[in-house]
């Protein structure tokens, strides 16, 4: 495999944002990239993830619709997002996703303003396809691709406060909605929460976000000089500027590694989420206090993420993931054989410590093996299958609800799923200085 390093001659230089003019400059205007980040996910995830969870017994309630049927089209949306990831993420790694961004987040305003109004069954999936399509080119990728771009070795702890708002549109957006939903019904719920999105994501995205830090004449992580070898070699500048081949990527069993190990467990985790109000409805007393249920597993996350990005930059982040692994599938059982207010609400919040850092893991391990030039062909790879598989959780969830007539089942299984992807993550090894021992391996059994 051949190591590229990109020379100053090679970048292109796109117009600083105008905040960087305004900002104070005593603080790397990284950390403001991490904030505008967290802000943009804050509407982001509400509309795109939390909120389908809200949203998912007001349709059926509304139109007579079964679990399965609802929860199809959130598979549908999970699916579609993944796709279009992947599609954009070759774009972004050559472009950047600066003109992508504002187009999506429009159309996540528009397709999370039209859920109300929707009357067929095919509506509500074509409106999910709308919002699919959006977050496939103005979140996921683009999001992470910014973050690895302007952080190496302090990575863990910047992605650590730019999903913040992914959770804080959990704690905060959760019980806004439901109580909109309660009180105004589900078209002022979702037309006022897209004129939301708009507000909130567009003015970020235009005067704030930049792709690369070298467009500001800066480097990663402020530094002023290139920084001292990382031991592992995998955070050093050579190995986070290789770019790599797809017949490379296809041919790593790190990659497969942790394609097999975030497929299985973004299933599990988001059947357990996207069910979690209609499972816990009944146990608490009311969608209100089910919904709170959700925004406590929301604010576990944000606790747990922000105290993880302060020593994972430090740890072999595959072991730290089992353990996170472990910790949710574990939480998923018990919250299913307790029957005490208290005791759920304790296990929500574990089950919360771990969400927020699953999907960091899943940026980080990426960052780290394939660095950031490929950074976005690749993560959009594995977010096409984390986000398909996120698709046929709520989907297998719903459907093992309906045949079963509880959630004994569909969770117990989602448990199982967790525990063994937990398995699947250790095969995800970092890749030595230089190319090292994998990166051989690699060009060798590569055929031709």
């Amino acid at each position: 495999m051949q190591t590229e390093t990109a020379s100053p001659a090679e970048v292109t230089v796109r117009r600083p944002p105008p905040a960087a003019r305004v900002l104070p400059d005593r603080w790397f205007y990284g950390w403001y990239i991490a904030i505008g980040c967290s802000v943009v996910m804050f509407v982001g995830a509400g509309a795109g993830y939390y909120g389908l969870a809200v949203y998912l017994d007001p349709l059926q309630e509304e139109h007579g619709w079964s679990n399965s049927a609802v929860s199809g089209a959130t598979g549908l949306y999970f699916a579609l997002s993944g796709i279009a990831g992947a599609l954009f993420g070759p774009y972004i790694d050559r472009h950047g996703p600066m003109r992508l961004m504002p187009l999506g987040f429009t159309l996540i305003a528009v397709g999370a303003s039209m859920i109300g109004f929707v009357q067929q069954l095919w509506q509500l999936y074509a409106v999910y396809a709308v919002l699919a399509l959006g977050f496939g080119m103005a979140a996921g990728v683009a999001v992470n691709a910014i973050m690895t771009r302007w952080f190496v070795r302090r990575r863990a702890r910047a992605m650590s406060v730019s999903a913040t708002g992914i959770s804080l549109g959990g704690v905060v957006l959760t019980p806004f909605l439901a109580w909109l939903v309660e009180v105004g019904g589900l078209r002022v719920a979702s037309l006022g929460f897209g004129i939301v999105v708009a507000a909130v994501a567009l003015p970020v995205v235009y005067l704030v976000l930049a792709f690369d830090p070298r467009d500001l004449g800066l480097r990663p992580d402020g530094d002023l000089d290139e920084p001292p070898p990382d031991p592992r070699g995998a955070l050093s500048e050579a190995a986070q500027r290789r770019e790599w081949t797809m017949r490379e990527v296809l041919h790593s069993v790190s990659f497969w590694g942790v394609l097999v190990a975030f497929v299985l467990v973004l299933m599990a985790q988001t059947g357990f989420v996207l069910h979690q109000i209609s499972f816990l409805e009944d146990r608490l007393g009311s969608r209100s206090a089910a919904a709170f249920a959700l925004s406590t597993t929301a604010f576990g996350s944000i606790v747990a993420r922000l105290a993880v990005g302060f020593f994972a930059d430090a740890v072999d982040k595959r072991w730290l993931t089992v353990a996170l692994f472990a910790v949710q599938g574990t939480s998923v059982l018990l919250v299913l054989h307790v029957d005490s207010v208290w005791a759920t609400y304790l296990l929500t919040l574990v089950f919360g410590f771990t969400i927020g850092n699953v999907y960091m893991m899943q940026s980080l391990l990426v960052g780290e093996i394939f660095g950031m030039v490929s950074f976005g062909t690749v993560f959009g790879l594995v977010a096409l299958a984390g986000q398909t598989g996120s698709g046929l959780g709520p989907f297998a969830v719903g459907w093992l609800e309906d045949q079963t007539g509880g959630y004994t089942v569909p969770f117990t299984v989602t448990a199982v799923v967790t525990y063994v992807a937990a398995g699947a993550v250790v095969l995800a090894r970092p890749v030595a200085a230089n190319g090292g021992d994998q990166a051989r391996a690699v060009r060798d059994e590569a055929p031709g």
